[in-house]
């Protein structure tokens, strides 16, 4: 059945479904959303107060209404938000979300894929990098096709944070975190630039007492969103917005260039595993996965990530969405070694 322009699956009502539903309506860019919920009511309560906002003038015309996974069959974009996120108070790693997670999108995807491949499926649920290539090795669904926010929202909070201390706009910084979306994210500090300016000519060229702290700058990136969890409870505008500026590359064609979590196949090296890597993206998906010349900090970035990742997807059972040793999880360090990660990992 072919897409229908502009209809767009939300599965997840809770806090961040709820900010993705809000931010789509508030950028007009969705003809039709569709909020798939296992607590229908829950959904019912988030549409019927979104589609309120529809009366105002700034609203386009939308139908917003609660569904189910047969919705999917001629849906454009399908965003997943299901399953629970850290709490205040909790471990303070997205990977020991892992295992309740895993059962979670083991159900969301055989809902979706029993009525479709084809539509572009966005992953928003933590730990987005294992999930994303759980959701291809497990279900076939096409890698062009499916990522995850990945460390889009990531690059936007490091934008914020050098900007501030330059006395800039964010949207004038180039530059982006790739990786994981979590510990082992690392920024290629080496295409970090403002109009083409690089870092070595920032302290100069803005008036700064010292150069950028790089090290302490990539730290409070990885840890702002654990930081917005203590303080608020939760993160949900950031990552909507992240989620929106995806869709609308989509939905207008736009080839725009952004990190998300994809499955590379051979770029940098890499393969058997999703992170974040800088791609362009259009109304079919990841068109392709541009690579950056690293230099050798960021390559050693790189390596550590795609170790640490694939250390963990060695004990995650692709056939059952189980995970194979109980007790690590959120554990290991950026340098842990593990021999499992050697070799390909099975699918």
């Amino acid at each position: 059945m072919a897409a229908q322009r502009g209809k767009i699956i939300v599965i997840g009502a809770g806090h961040v479904g709820s900010a993705v539903l809000n931010a789509l309506l508030g950028t007009n860019l969705a003809r039709e959303i569709v909020l798939v919920n296992l607590d229908r009511e829950q959904a019912l309560g988030v549409a019927l107060d979104a589609g309120h906002t529809l009366a105002f003038s700034y609203a386009a015309g939308c139908s917003i209404r609660v569904g189910d996974y047969e919705d999917c069959r001629d849906a454009q974009i399908i965003i997943n938000t299901a399953g629970p996120s850290i709490k205040p108070g909790e471990k303070a790693d997205r990977m020991a979300l892992l295992e309740t997670n895993l059962s979670v999108i083991s159900s969301v995807m055989d809902g979706i894929t029993r009525y479709t491949r084809d539509a572009i499926l966005i992953n928003v649920t933590n730990p987005v990098d294992v999930l994303t290539y759980y959701c291809y090795a497990r279900y076939d669904y096409p890698r062009e096709r499916l990522f995850s926010t990945g460390t889009l929202l990531d690059t936007a909070r490091f934008h914020k944070m050098l900007a501030d201390q330059l006395g800039i706009d964010a949207k004038c910084v180039t530059g982006f975190v790739l990786g994981e979306h979590g510990g082992t994210a690392f920024i290629p500090w080496n295409t970090v630039n403002i109009a083409g300016m690089p870092l070595d000519r920032f302290a100069d060229q803005f008036g700064l007492k010292e150069p950028i702290d790089r090290e302490q700058m990539t730290r409070a990136v990885k840890d702002s969103g654990l930081d917005i969890i203590e303080l608020k409870g939760y993160t949900s505008s950031g990552v909507a917005l992240a989620a929106c500026q995806a869709v609308s590359a989509v939905l207008f064609d736009s080839h725009t260039v952004m990190p998300l979590s994809v499955i590379p196949d051979g770029e940098y090296g890499l393969r058997n595993v999703a992170m974040s890597l800088p791609c362009v993206l259009g109304e079919h998906g990841v068109e392709r996965i541009l690579t950056l010349p690293l230099d050798e900090d960021a390559e050693r970035g790189m390596r550590a990530c795609d170790e640490y990742l694939r250390s963990v997807l060695h004990d995650v059972d692709m056939k059952t969405g189980s995970v194979k040793k109980a007790g690590w999880l959120g554990g290991f360090p950026p340098q842990h070694t593990n021999p499992a990660a050697s070799g390909p990992l099975p699918t």
